[in-house]
Protein backbone atom coordinates (compact mmCIF):
# COMPACT_ATOMS: atom_id res chain seq x y z
CA UNK A 1 0.00 0.00 0.00
CA UNK A 2 1.55 3.98 -1.12
CA UNK A 3 1.33 5.70 2.17
CA UNK A 4 0.80 9.11 0.72
CA UNK A 5 -1.63 7.76 -1.49
CA UNK A 6 -3.65 6.46 1.35
CA UNK A 7 -3.68 9.61 3.50
CA UNK A 8 -4.46 11.40 0.23
CA UNK A 9 -7.78 9.41 -0.97
CA UNK A 10 -10.09 9.11 2.14
CA UNK A 11 -13.52 9.13 2.06
CA UNK A 12 -14.44 12.42 4.06
CA UNK A 13 -18.24 12.40 1.74
CA UNK A 14 -20.67 10.42 -0.53
CA UNK A 15 -23.00 11.39 -3.04
CA UNK A 16 -25.61 8.27 -4.79
CA UNK A 17 -26.53 10.11 -8.25
CA UNK A 18 -29.57 7.90 -7.99
CA UNK A 19 -30.98 9.23 -4.61
CA UNK A 20 -31.65 11.66 -2.13
CA UNK A 21 -28.37 13.35 0.24
CA UNK A 22 -28.08 10.81 2.77
CA UNK A 23 -28.27 11.41 6.25
CA UNK A 24 -24.78 12.48 7.47
CA UNK A 25 -23.55 11.46 11.01
CA UNK A 26 -19.96 11.98 12.72
CA UNK A 27 -18.75 9.07 10.66
CA UNK A 28 -22.01 7.64 9.10
CA UNK A 29 -23.80 8.68 6.01
CA UNK A 30 -26.95 6.99 6.11
CA UNK A 31 -29.08 6.54 2.87
CA UNK A 32 -33.10 5.35 2.53
CA UNK A 33 -32.86 2.85 -0.03
CA UNK A 34 -36.38 1.90 0.23
CA UNK A 35 -39.30 2.21 2.78
CA UNK A 36 -37.57 -1.16 4.73
CA UNK A 37 -33.91 -0.62 3.71
CA UNK A 38 -31.06 1.50 4.66
CA UNK A 39 -27.71 1.97 3.16
CA UNK A 40 -25.24 2.68 5.62
CA UNK A 41 -21.73 3.68 4.63
CA UNK A 42 -18.85 4.29 6.56
CA UNK A 43 -16.60 6.94 6.16
CA UNK A 44 -13.39 7.57 7.01
CA UNK A 45 -14.22 10.35 9.31
CA UNK A 46 -12.96 10.38 12.90
CA UNK A 47 -15.19 12.16 15.64
CA UNK A 48 -13.88 12.98 19.38
CA UNK A 49 -14.96 15.23 22.05
CA UNK A 50 -18.44 15.11 19.99
CA UNK A 51 -16.27 17.14 17.04
CA UNK A 52 -15.44 15.69 13.62
CA UNK A 53 -11.58 15.96 12.95
CA UNK A 54 -10.54 18.09 9.85
CA UNK A 55 -8.05 15.65 8.77
CA UNK A 56 -9.49 11.36 8.14
CA UNK A 57 -8.37 8.63 8.82
CA UNK A 58 -7.09 6.02 5.69
CA UNK A 59 -9.46 3.17 5.55
CA UNK A 60 -10.66 3.71 9.06
CA UNK A 61 -14.21 3.45 7.53
CA UNK A 62 -13.53 -0.28 6.02
CA UNK A 63 -12.25 -1.38 9.26
CA UNK A 64 -14.75 0.05 11.60
CA UNK A 65 -17.56 -1.81 8.97
CA UNK A 66 -16.14 -5.12 9.25
CA UNK A 67 -15.25 -4.94 12.30
CA UNK A 68 -18.71 -3.96 13.07
CA UNK A 69 -19.97 -6.70 10.98
CA UNK A 70 -17.85 -9.14 13.14
CA UNK A 71 -18.79 -7.92 16.50
CA UNK A 72 -22.24 -8.11 15.16
CA UNK A 73 -22.43 -11.91 14.18
CA UNK A 74 -20.74 -13.11 17.48
CA UNK A 75 -23.58 -11.18 19.72
CA UNK A 76 -26.74 -12.08 16.94
CA UNK A 77 -27.75 -15.20 19.27
CA UNK A 78 -28.48 -12.74 21.91
CA UNK A 79 -30.14 -9.63 20.50
CA UNK A 80 -31.65 -8.62 16.53
CA UNK A 81 -29.42 -6.85 15.07
CA UNK A 82 -30.04 -4.49 11.75
CA UNK A 83 -27.67 -5.85 9.50
CA UNK A 84 -29.23 -7.47 6.25
CA UNK A 85 -25.81 -8.08 4.29
CA UNK A 86 -22.36 -6.12 4.52
CA UNK A 87 -21.91 -6.09 0.00
CA UNK A 88 -18.90 -3.71 0.51
CA UNK A 89 -15.63 -2.98 2.91
CA UNK A 90 -17.43 -0.03 3.69
CA UNK A 91 -21.10 -0.81 3.19
CA UNK A 92 -23.68 -2.10 5.59
CA UNK A 93 -27.48 -2.92 4.43
CA UNK A 94 -29.50 -2.76 7.41
CA UNK A 95 -33.03 -2.75 8.31
CA UNK A 96 -34.40 0.75 8.70
CA UNK A 97 -35.32 1.05 12.79
CA UNK A 98 -37.11 3.87 14.79
CA UNK A 99 -34.10 4.77 16.93
CA UNK A 100 -34.39 5.15 20.64
CA UNK A 101 -32.44 8.27 21.84
CA UNK A 102 -30.30 6.86 24.43
CA UNK A 103 -26.59 5.89 24.41
CA UNK A 104 -26.21 2.82 26.21
CA UNK A 105 -22.89 2.82 27.94
CA UNK A 106 -21.52 0.23 30.27
CA UNK A 107 -18.26 0.24 32.07
CA UNK A 108 -16.71 -2.30 33.58
CA UNK A 109 -13.44 0.12 34.66
CA UNK A 110 -13.15 3.73 36.03
CA UNK A 111 -11.27 5.26 33.25
CA UNK A 112 -11.91 8.05 30.48
CA UNK A 113 -15.15 10.04 30.97
CA UNK A 114 -15.89 8.26 34.45
CA UNK A 115 -12.55 8.55 35.66
CA UNK A 116 -12.58 12.28 34.71
CA UNK A 117 -15.68 12.42 36.68
CA UNK A 118 -14.48 10.45 39.58
CA UNK A 119 -11.23 12.24 39.87
CA UNK A 120 -13.15 15.59 40.08
CA UNK A 121 -15.00 14.21 43.39
CA UNK A 122 -17.93 13.63 42.45
CA UNK A 123 -18.83 9.85 43.57
CA UNK A 124 -22.21 9.52 41.30
CA UNK A 125 -22.24 8.68 37.48
CA UNK A 126 -25.94 8.63 35.86
CA UNK A 127 -27.64 7.71 39.38
CA UNK A 128 -24.82 4.68 39.94
CA UNK A 129 -22.98 5.14 43.14
CA UNK A 130 -19.23 4.71 43.20
CA UNK A 131 -17.65 3.59 45.97
CA UNK A 132 -14.20 6.23 47.45
CA UNK A 133 -11.03 4.59 47.59
CA UNK A 134 -10.83 3.44 43.67
CA UNK A 135 -8.33 4.53 40.97
CA UNK A 136 -8.27 4.93 37.43
CA UNK A 137 -8.47 1.69 35.16
CA UNK A 138 -9.83 0.03 38.51
CA UNK A 139 -12.49 -2.52 37.64
CA UNK A 140 -15.78 -2.32 38.88
CA UNK A 141 -17.42 -5.23 41.13
CA UNK A 142 -19.77 -5.39 38.43
CA UNK A 143 -20.14 -3.62 34.95
CA UNK A 144 -22.07 -0.18 35.59
CA UNK A 145 -24.54 0.89 32.95
CA UNK A 146 -24.27 4.62 32.29
CA UNK A 147 -26.19 5.95 29.76
CA UNK A 148 -26.71 9.38 27.77
CA UNK A 149 -28.52 11.11 25.60
CA UNK A 150 -28.03 11.69 22.23
CA UNK A 151 -27.67 15.18 21.31
CA UNK A 152 -28.01 16.30 17.70
CA UNK A 153 -25.67 18.67 18.15
CA UNK A 154 -23.44 19.39 21.03
CA UNK A 155 -22.17 16.66 23.67
CA UNK A 156 -24.34 13.95 24.44
CA UNK A 157 -25.63 14.31 28.20
CA UNK A 158 -25.14 11.92 31.02
CA UNK A 159 -28.49 10.81 32.57
CA UNK A 160 -29.67 8.08 34.85
CA UNK A 161 -31.57 5.41 34.26
CA UNK A 162 -34.77 6.55 36.42
CA UNK A 163 -34.36 9.69 34.52
CA UNK A 164 -34.87 8.02 31.45
CA UNK A 165 -38.38 6.64 32.83
CA UNK A 166 -39.06 9.79 34.37
CA UNK A 167 -39.16 12.14 31.40
CA UNK A 168 -40.56 9.37 29.16
CA UNK A 169 -37.98 8.81 26.91
CA UNK A 170 -38.31 5.57 26.72
CA UNK A 171 -41.36 3.15 28.11
CA UNK A 172 -40.40 0.70 31.44
CA UNK A 173 -41.16 -1.96 29.17
CA UNK A 174 -38.77 -1.42 26.48
CA UNK A 175 -36.26 -0.48 28.70
CA UNK A 176 -36.09 -3.25 31.00
CA UNK A 177 -35.37 -5.12 27.42
CA UNK A 178 -32.57 -2.91 26.50
CA UNK A 179 -30.70 -2.96 29.76
CA UNK A 180 -30.56 -7.31 29.98
CA UNK A 181 -30.06 -7.51 26.27
CA UNK A 182 -27.14 -4.43 26.74
CA UNK A 183 -25.37 -6.73 29.76
CA UNK A 184 -25.72 -9.48 28.15
CA UNK A 185 -24.05 -8.44 24.83
CA UNK A 186 -21.87 -6.37 27.07
CA UNK A 187 -20.57 -10.21 28.53
CA UNK A 188 -20.21 -12.19 25.14
CA UNK A 189 -18.08 -9.15 24.15
CA UNK A 190 -15.75 -9.56 27.48
CA UNK A 191 -15.80 -12.90 26.08
CA UNK A 192 -14.91 -12.38 22.63
CA UNK A 193 -12.08 -9.96 23.75
CA UNK A 194 -10.48 -12.18 26.41
CA UNK A 195 -10.03 -14.73 23.98
CA UNK A 196 -7.71 -12.82 22.26
CA UNK A 197 -5.87 -11.48 25.25
CA UNK A 198 -7.70 -8.35 25.86
CA UNK A 199 -10.01 -6.77 28.10
CA UNK A 200 -13.24 -4.95 26.97
CA UNK A 201 -13.30 -2.01 29.31
CA UNK A 202 -16.41 0.19 27.93
CA UNK A 203 -18.60 0.48 25.09
CA UNK A 204 -21.72 2.27 23.53
CA UNK A 205 -24.41 0.36 22.70
CA UNK A 206 -27.57 2.04 20.01
CA UNK A 207 -30.85 0.39 20.10
CA UNK A 208 -34.15 0.64 17.53
CA UNK A 209 -36.87 -0.81 17.67
CA UNK A 210 -37.59 -2.89 14.45
CA UNK A 211 -41.69 -3.41 13.88
CA UNK A 212 -41.52 -3.33 17.73
CA UNK A 213 -38.59 -5.42 18.42
CA UNK A 214 -35.86 -4.33 20.46
CA UNK A 215 -33.14 -4.15 17.68
CA UNK A 216 -29.15 -3.29 18.03
CA UNK A 217 -28.36 -1.06 15.03
CA UNK A 218 -25.33 1.61 14.73
CA UNK A 219 -22.03 -0.50 15.95
CA UNK A 220 -20.65 -3.02 18.19
CA UNK A 221 -17.01 -3.65 20.07
CA UNK A 222 -15.15 -1.38 17.51
CA UNK A 223 -12.44 0.62 18.24
CA UNK A 224 -14.75 3.50 18.14
CA UNK A 225 -17.73 2.45 20.27
CA UNK A 226 -15.20 0.64 23.00
CA UNK A 227 -12.02 0.44 25.06
CA UNK A 228 -9.55 -2.20 25.16
CA UNK A 229 -6.77 -2.81 27.63
CA UNK A 230 -3.84 -5.60 26.89
CA UNK A 231 -5.09 -8.53 29.91
CA UNK A 232 -1.08 -9.45 29.92
CA UNK A 233 -0.51 -6.21 31.02
CA UNK A 234 -3.61 -4.81 33.12
CA UNK A 235 -2.65 -5.89 36.78
CA UNK A 236 1.00 -4.96 36.94
CA UNK A 237 -0.02 -1.56 35.39
CA UNK A 238 -2.52 -0.98 37.92
CA UNK A 239 -0.46 -2.04 40.49
CA UNK A 240 2.60 0.61 39.63
CA UNK A 241 -0.14 3.42 39.14
CA UNK A 242 1.08 3.14 35.00
CA UNK A 243 -0.78 4.17 32.04
CA UNK A 244 -2.54 0.94 30.82
CA UNK A 245 -2.18 0.08 27.08
CA UNK A 246 -4.98 0.10 25.31
CA UNK A 247 -6.36 0.05 21.88
CA UNK A 248 -9.08 2.46 21.68
CA UNK A 249 -9.67 6.19 20.42
CA UNK A 250 -8.34 7.64 24.14
CA UNK A 251 -5.32 7.95 22.92
CA UNK A 252 -6.91 10.38 19.95
CA UNK A 253 -8.27 11.95 22.50
CA UNK A 254 -5.29 12.35 24.84
CA UNK A 255 -3.36 13.58 22.02
CA UNK A 256 -5.75 16.66 21.61
CA UNK A 257 -6.14 17.08 25.02
CA UNK A 258 -1.86 17.06 25.18
CA UNK A 259 -2.88 19.98 22.24
CA UNK A 260 -5.28 21.95 24.36
CA UNK A 261 -8.39 20.88 23.04
CA UNK A 262 -11.46 19.15 24.73
CA UNK A 263 -14.27 20.42 22.90
CA UNK A 264 -14.91 23.44 25.22
CA UNK A 265 -15.96 26.82 24.69
CA UNK A 266 -13.04 28.86 23.22
CA UNK A 267 -10.69 26.30 22.40
CA UNK A 268 -9.58 25.47 18.85
CA UNK A 269 -9.65 22.36 17.12
CA UNK A 270 -5.79 21.30 15.71
CA UNK A 271 -5.24 19.84 12.81
CA UNK A 272 -3.81 16.18 12.86
CA UNK A 273 -0.44 15.72 11.28
CA UNK A 274 -0.12 12.97 8.56
CA UNK A 275 2.34 10.90 10.75
CA UNK A 276 0.12 10.68 13.79
CA UNK A 277 -3.10 9.67 11.16
CA UNK A 278 -0.91 7.12 9.71
CA UNK A 279 -0.71 6.08 13.56
CA UNK A 280 -4.04 5.99 14.03
CA UNK A 281 -4.59 3.81 11.46
CA UNK A 282 -2.26 1.45 12.59
CA UNK A 283 -4.28 0.97 15.61
CA UNK A 284 -7.04 0.58 13.73
CA UNK A 285 -5.50 -2.37 12.02
CA UNK A 286 -4.20 -3.58 14.83
CA UNK A 287 -7.47 -3.85 16.87
CA UNK A 288 -8.91 -5.45 13.73
CA UNK A 289 -6.29 -8.36 12.98
CA UNK A 290 -6.13 -9.12 17.00
CA UNK A 291 -9.71 -9.64 17.45
CA UNK A 292 -11.13 -11.44 14.55
CA UNK A 293 -7.84 -13.02 13.93
CA UNK A 294 -7.50 -11.70 9.74
CA UNK A 295 -5.43 -9.96 8.11
CA UNK A 296 -6.66 -6.83 7.07
CA UNK A 297 -6.71 -6.54 3.21
CA UNK A 298 -8.02 -2.58 1.97
CA UNK A 299 -10.23 -2.51 -0.89
CA UNK A 300 -9.73 0.28 -3.19
CA UNK A 301 -11.65 3.47 -2.97
CA UNK A 302 -11.02 5.51 -6.09
CA UNK A 303 -14.20 5.93 -7.89
CA UNK A 304 -16.00 5.43 -4.93
CA UNK A 305 -19.54 7.22 -5.58
CA UNK A 306 -19.72 4.93 -8.69
CA UNK A 307 -18.97 1.59 -7.00
CA UNK A 308 -21.89 3.18 -4.35
CA UNK A 309 -24.51 3.79 -6.94
CA UNK A 310 -23.55 0.04 -8.59
CA UNK A 311 -23.85 -1.58 -4.63
CA UNK A 312 -27.05 0.11 -3.69
CA UNK A 313 -28.46 -1.05 -7.25
CA UNK A 314 -29.21 -4.37 -5.93
CA UNK A 315 -31.15 -3.05 -3.01
CA UNK A 316 -33.35 -0.38 -4.41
Amino acid sequence: MDREEALQHCITETTVASLPDPYRGKVREVYELNEETLGIVVSDRISAFDHIMRQAIPYKGQILNQLAAFGFKKVSDLVDTHVLDVPHANVTIAKKCEPVPVEVVIRACLTGHAWRVYDSGKRELCGVSLPDGMVENQKFEQPILTPATKAKEGHDEDISEQEILDQGIVDEETWSEIREKAFKVFERGQQVAADHRLILVDTKYEFGLHNGDVTLIDEVHTADSSRYFYADEYDERLEKGQRQKQLSKEFLREWLMAHDFQGLEGQTLPDLPDEFRWEVYERYVELFEKLTGQDFEPTPVKNFNQTLEEVFADYI
